[in-house]
C-alpha cells in the first residue's frame, strides 16, 4: 500500500470516528433533554396530586394522575363523588400545572 493511500485510510478512520464521537454527544445530549423533561412530568404528577389531596373541596383518594411528557398532558383518571368535584379536580389540576393541558377522565361514583 503506497504512502498516498495509508495517509487517505488514516483519514477516512479520523473522519469517521469524529462523525461517531458526534453522534454520540448527539445522543447524550438527546438522551439528557429525554430525561428532563420526564423529570419534569413527574414533578407536574406529584404536584397536581397533591394540590388535589390537600384541597377539601375534593375526595382525591380515587383519582389518579398521570402526565405525558411528550405533549405536555395531564391525564386525570378514577372517579369522584360530584359532578362538583370533578370540575374542582380540572380547576385545580389547571391552576397547578401551567402549560399542560388537562383531560380529564374522571367519573362521577356515588359512595
Amino acid at each position: 500500500m503506497s504512502k498516498s493511500n495509508v495517509t487517505f485510510c488514516a483519514g477516512l478512520i479520523a473522519a469517521a470516528m469524529n462523525v461517531g464521537c458526534a453522534n454520540t454527544v448527539r445522543g447524550v445530549q438527546q438522551d439528557a433533554e429525554r430525561a428532563t423533561e420526564k423529570t419534569v412530568a413527574a414533578t407536574e404528577t406529584v404536584d397536581v396530586k397533591s394540590a388535589l389531596s390537600a384541597d377539601s373541596r375534593v375526595d382525591a383518594s380515587n383519582i389518579n394522575v398521570d402526565t405525558i411528557a411528550s405533549s405536555k398532558t395531564v391525564v386525570l383518571k378514577g372517579s369522584v363523588p360530584s359532578e362538583q368535584q370533578r370540575r374542582t379536580a380540572e380547576e385545580i389540576a389547571r391552576g397547578q400545572a401551567k402549560g399542560y393541558t388537562i383531560t380529564n377522565q374522571l367519573t362521577i361514583a356515588q359512595k
